[in-house]
């Protein structure tokens, strides 16, 4: 009994996006249209369960590219209407078309000469009437049992204004850069971390000329903590690197190191990467070349920075 009405449930709500599937036509085109075409605020509104829904709508437009927002449509006739502007475009839902809030909030934005698209399951209702554009949700039935709780039709709204947004964003052209601009917290920002974000530039890059004596270069390394130091030329180009491994060599082999200089002691070269290049490409290539650090070099070989794997460390890439 108690699996028999979860299924039962499941597949109300499972028919309920399938019938959009098969359902989209120009209707949908046309509100992808004007959305793409807004040039102020997609303002989302709706009452109750449906006010959820749409909560959660203008979160996700506005993290894919397209500025949004919720306006309750109790408030809005309470004075919140004034966040409202003729450039804006309000996305309605209510699944009989016939809430009394929304209803209310009609007819001022009719004279505001506000463009509508409307979500609904009637299309003979006020509210679809009066849209620029109406999606019909199509749905009959509720997954309640007692075919009360809003359930199957709260699915679909959220379904369809995911395709709506969705589609908007890509009709855009939406990339992973922009993404990563809206999403700079938790895993998401993490995952779009660039080298720039993240590496030693300026005064904290530990970098020393050809001809610097061994002595200086070690005051160098211990003074900025990476266990590095870069060789440059007068341009900024790089000679080489010196590391705490060629340290440790070069007092097992030379009688008199702080005699030497950095040319003398680096290794020419040094593994590069770009500041443009993400920091989990960057991890990646210091586990392929078991190192501990990477030179951020330009195209010309000039270096505008070190990034150490403990940078990586540090925002959790591990």
């Amino acid at each position: 009994m108690t699996l028999d009405i979860a299924r039962q449930v499941l597949q109300t709500e499972a028919d309920a996006i399938k019938n959009l599937i098969d359902n989209l036509d120009g209707g949908f085109e046309r509100a992808v249209e004007m959305v793409t075409a807004c040039t102020g605020r997609v303002i989302w509104t709706g009452m109750g369960k449906s006010g959820i829904i749409c909560r959660k709508l203008a979160a996700t437009m506005s993290s894919t590219g397209t500025p949004a927002f919720f306006l309750h449509p109790a408030e809005a006739i309470h004075g919140d209407l004034g966040m409202v502007t003729e450039s804006d475009l309000v996305v309605a839902i209510s699944n009989s078309g016939a809430t009394d809030e929304i209803l209310r909030l009609l007819e001022i934005l009719r004279r505001l000469g506000i463009r509508l698209i409307a979500m609904s399951s009637h299309p003979d209702s006020p509210l679809a009437k009066a849209a620029d554009v109406h999606l019909d949700l199509g749905v009959r039935n509720e997954a309640c049992p007692l075919n009360l709780a809003p359930t199957a039709s709260t699915t679909a709204s959220l379904a369809l204004g995911d395709a709506l947004a969705l589609t908007v964003s890509a009709r855009k052209g939406f990339r992973e850069e922009d993404f990563a601009r809206f999403h700079p917290g938790g895993k998401l920002g993490k995952k779009f971390l660039k080298v720039r974000d993240l590496m030693h530039v300026g005064d904290e890059m530990p970098a020393v000329a050809a001809g610097t004596a061994m002595k200086d270069v070690i005051y160098e390394m211990s003074r900025k903590g990476l266990g590095l130091a870069t060789v440059l030329d007068d341009d900024g180009s790089l000679l080489g690197v010196i590391t705490d491994g060629d340290l440790r060599r070069l007092m097992e082999r030379d009688p008199d190191p702080l005699a030497r200089s950095a040319e003398e002691v680096m290794h020419k070269g040094g593994a590069c990467i770009a500041a443009d290049e993400l920091a989990t490409a960057a991890l990646k290539r210091l586990e392929e070349k078991r190192i501990t650090s990477l030179m951020v070099c330009d195209g010309s070989g000039k270096v505008a920075g070190v990034l150490h794997v403990h940078d990586l460390w540090g925002v959790g890439l591990f």
